[in-house]
């Protein structure tokens, strides 16, 4: 970011940028509808590796980012956790209003459609 540009106002160059989703293929605006910048698909919900979340920094993996799980931080905003299908990194992502509500959903309850324990087990308490 240049010393003219302002913190609250994406830059020129980011408000036409896009990026193509490397699941679904769908061309994204690197904004959201809010003005934040944007790092994952909002249909699939699918992202790409490029900071390297140990380290800090841009990663050279590269590899497809896969929405694993959805966390609920303090201020009661939902975050996405991604893992890297290459190096098994974790990371996550703010989720934007206009991300797909259904696969959203989907990655919510899962724990509970799929859980690691027999619910035979509840019968018996």
């Amino acid at each position: 970011m240049s010393t003219t540009d302002s913190p609250y106002e994406p830059s020129p160059t980011l408000r036409t940028s896009t990026f193509t989703c490397l699941r679904c293929g769908l061309s994204v605006s690197a904004l959201a509808p809010g003005g934040e910048r944007r790092d994952h698909c909002p249909s699939c919900l699918t992202s790409r590796h490029v900071v390297d979340q140990v380290r800090g920094g841009r990663s050279d993996c590269g590899g497809r980012m896969v929405p694993v799980s959805v966390a609920v931080v303090r201020d009661g905003a939902w975050m996405l956790v991604h893992r890297c299908t290459l190096c098994d990194e974790l990371a996550g992502s703010s989720v934007s209003r206009d991300d797909n509500h259904l696969v959203l959903m989907r990655i919510a309850v899962r724990p509970l459609a799929d859980p690691p324990f027999p619910l035979d087990l509840f019968g018996e308490v």
